[in-house]
């Protein structure tokens, strides 16, 4: 339906619900009554919306299409923004048309229908509210430019702005609306499990008497979602990094482990791995005879035991070695380990391809076990084993520990192929979220490295600008159940080292044991010495928006008309028009840290020389993505400086949809297109995959020029005496 037709038609259904409830309203009980006047209010109050709506959806049909990629990738925040305000029309002219052909009926709930027009009312006004936002966005960044980057207040402003809206009615009746609508059970599933979660967090409870708990007491937030919308708007704004953490591992818990491994396929081989850290001696990617040295992960507490895991469909040479299995044993273990593998007799040779996968989480949660179910898939799909990296997580290991610990865990799989079933003539990186963050960063530290390249990346919905900048995107977060800003600038904020003192000795971190929770403690303090240069460029900027709280007496005038509040004074919204504000007190750290600007954490602001001669990259990114302007721009960023780049963009789902494989068809065709990506990579030609492992000068791989800001050590180039391979 084209957009004139869109609004055409909401204007005509909404005089059609008015004139049929105009002779309605003064009939039944004064609670019927009540009811049926707010009806009618909310009905009004939607045509209004969708009158002003109009003309700026409008003139962001005229533009949006100079912020794609190319005429076949149709793809940006602007255009997002136009389909969820879209969605949500769609939306309420179906459920006026229902009120207009049932309202006499002696069957027609008059009380529920008014709280569901209300409800997209609320949602249509803050709709509203953003296209003026992304209105704001066309006028103050450069042509087609998605991202305002520059020191000029608009990104802070944004935050202020974006925390003092009201959000709590899309995560209520309106939950999940923009999304496919076989999630929309999911979302209601897991936000009233988070809500019940969030109430029994700081209660005395083991896991599992916590976890029954929230079982037990779910169940008033799915019958009452404006309850389950109010407190996850809380939640979001207020509770901690811990909370999100420990939410977030549920997945890791044996129960929801169990019950997911029954719908996941199996495979012959799930091994876990823990690596001691050895120095490594890698072949120069310029010169294969001379060695250069890849030293442990010494970042914030020096070196330490790395964890991966191993997931092959079939049994290959090599998996069931002596070799191998001692590193499945306990930590410090060096003899063989007993495993049902050994009884198996039938082996398949090595694959020629290997995948090395880092999990998304925010760079705070999960392991490669929330990620196994569409591993396992992909494993099978491919005939390819999949070794993939438990990097150490934020708060209590910020910036740079994880990438050191995926590049040292690159280089060794790239040494030990052989145990792990292939020999990896063919090496694809693949990860979503975070772990999409790091195939590209560790790709860039391959290269300063002298290492041999991986012959592709398929990262997913990946992070490529950790800071608050202002997207039409990000926009999006305020109505993103996967991802709300203020958990996405937690979550930031972590990872640079921001958090990194708010690690706490008790039980709700988690899956840090007594010995890891002493450690932490002690090791975050040995690191500020060690690592007071880094932290010194941390400048947290704490904003608070509960100064822009209207009085109460205007809150009360504003829900009188169907808004909260009064204008912030951040947003010149036009006249007349005043968005609904949040009543919670919140207060977000802004990501503001200098750290979010290195390269490392935010390729999309690397220097060319350091994206020149990545390997060919697939993004593939979902549209209703709040990150899906990081993927947009990177993608143009590659291609303006001739690096091999493809992206695809999936309509109806949300950030995180490979964890959510099996659940709708979308989802399973959204991880299928994955899988082919990845495909493509082990299957492009050598002249393709040549251009992915440029000449490297060996003079430039020891001098600091590679490397501007400090990530690799001295010694972590070529050792003094140059060792020729065997």
């Amino acid at each position: 339906m084209e957009n004139q037709v869109l609004f055409s038609t909401l204007e005509a259904t909404c005089e059609e619900a008015i004139a049929a409830l105009s002779g309605t309203a003064t009939a039944g009980t004064s609670d019927t009554e009540a009811a049926s006047s707010r009806l009618l209010e909310s009905v009004r109050l939607i045509q209004a919306h969708g009158r002003a709506l109009q003309p700026v959806v409008r003139h962001f049909t005229m533009v949006y299409h100079h912020f794609d990629l190319d005429a076949q990738t149709p793809a940006n925040g602007y255009r997002t923004l136009v389909k969820v305000v879209r969605s949500c029309v769609l939306y309420i002219i179906q459920k006026t048309r229902y009120v207009v052909a049932n309202c006499d009926s002696t069957f027609f709930r008059v009380e529920h229908n008014a709280g569901e027009l209300e409800a997209y009312c609320r949602a249509l006004c803050q709709l509203r509210a953003l296209m003026y936002l992304g209105q704001r966005l066309l006028g103050e960044n450069g042509v087609e430019e998605l991202y305002s980057t520059q020191d000029q207040g608009l990104s802070h402003s944004f935050v202020q702005e974006y925390m003092s809206l009201h959000k709590a009615c899309f995560y209520g009746r309106c939950l999940g609306f923009q999304f496919a609508p076989a999630l929309r059970p999911f979302f209601q599933t897991v936000i009233s499990s988070m809500v019940s979660f969030g109430d029994n967090w700081k209660k005395q409870q083991s896991g599992i008497g916590r976890a029954a708990l929230t079982i037990l007491t779910s169940g008033k937030y799915v019958v009452d979602p404006e309850l389950r919308g109010a407190e996850f708007e809380r939640m979001t704004q207020n509770l901690d990094m811990h909370f999100w953490k420990a939410f977030w591992n549920l997945t890791e818990s044996e129960l929801i482990s169990g019950l997911a491994s029954i719908a996941a396929k199996t495979v012959q081989v799930n091994l876990t791995l823990t690596i001691p850290p050895i120095t490594l001696r890698m072949p120069l990617a310029s010169d294969p005879r001379l060695c250069v040295a890849v030293h442990p992960p010494v970042a914030h507490w020096g070196p330490d035991f790395i964890k991966m895991r191993l997931i092959s469909d079939t049994l290959r040479e090599g998996q069931d070695s002596e070799e191998l299995l001692a590193y499945t044993g306990a930590e410090g273990s060096t003899g063989p380990t007993s495993s049902p593998l050994r009884l198996r007799r039938q082996k398949e040779p090595p694959s020629p391809w290997l995948i090395v996968h880092f999990h998304g989480g925010g760079f705070v949660a999960q392991t490669s076990k929330s990620h196994e179910s569409y591993l396992k898939s992909w494993s099978r799909d491919l005939a390819v084993p999949i070794l993939s990296v438990d990097y150490s997580l934020a708060p209590e290991a910020p910036f740079p520990r994880a990438l050191e610990e995926c590049f040292y865990a690159y280089c060794w799989a790239l040494q030990n192929c052989h145990l792990l079933g292939s020999t990896a003539e063919r090496v694809c990186l693949a990860g979503d979220s975070a772990g999409g963050n790091l195939c590209i960063t560790m790709s860039m530290r391959a290269m300063s490295n002298g290492v041999r390249m991986p012959d592709g990346i398929m990262a997913a919905y990946p992070a490529t600008l950790l800071t608050a900048d202002a997207s039409p995107s990000r926009l999006l977060t305020l109505i993103d159940p996967m991802l709300p800003l203020g958990v996405l600038c937690k979550c930031i904020n972590a990872y640079a080292g921001v958090e990194s003192q708010t690690v706490e000795s008790n039980e709700e971190l988690g899956t840090l044991g007594a010995f890891g929770r002493d450690t932490a403690l002690l090791l975050t303090d040995l690191s500020q010495g060690a690592s007071s240069w880094f932290q010194s460029l941390l400048d947290p900027v704490s904003l608070s928006v509960s100064s822009n709280r209207p009085p109460e007496s205007a809150r009360k005038a504003g829900n009188a008309a169907g808004n909260v509040g009064t204008n912030s004074g951040l947003v010149d919204y036009p006249e007349g028009f005043v968005p609904l504000r949040s009543e919670q007190l919140s207060e977000v750290r802004t990501p503001s840290a200098l750290i979010l600007k290195n390269p490392y954490v935010s390729p999309l602001l690397a220097p060319s020389n350091l994206l020149k001669g990545l390997p060919p990259l697939h993004i593939v990114a979902p549209a209703l993505d709040g990150l899906l302007d990081d993927s947009v721009m990177f993608a143009k960023r590659l291609r303006s400086i001739g690096q091999p780049v493809t992206l695809t963009v999936i309509e109806d789902l949300p950030h995180g949809f490979l964890s959510l494989t099996h659940l709708s068809k979308e989802t399973e065709q959204a991880s299928e297109i994955c899988t082919q990506r990845i495909r493509e990579v082990f299957q492009q030609s050598p002249a393709s995959a040549n251009c992915a492992r440029p000449t490297v000068d060996l003079n430039n791989h020891i001098t600091p020029m590679t490397d501007p800001f400090g990530l690799a050590r001295r010694d972590e180039c070529l050792d003094g005496e140059n060792e020729l391979s065997d």
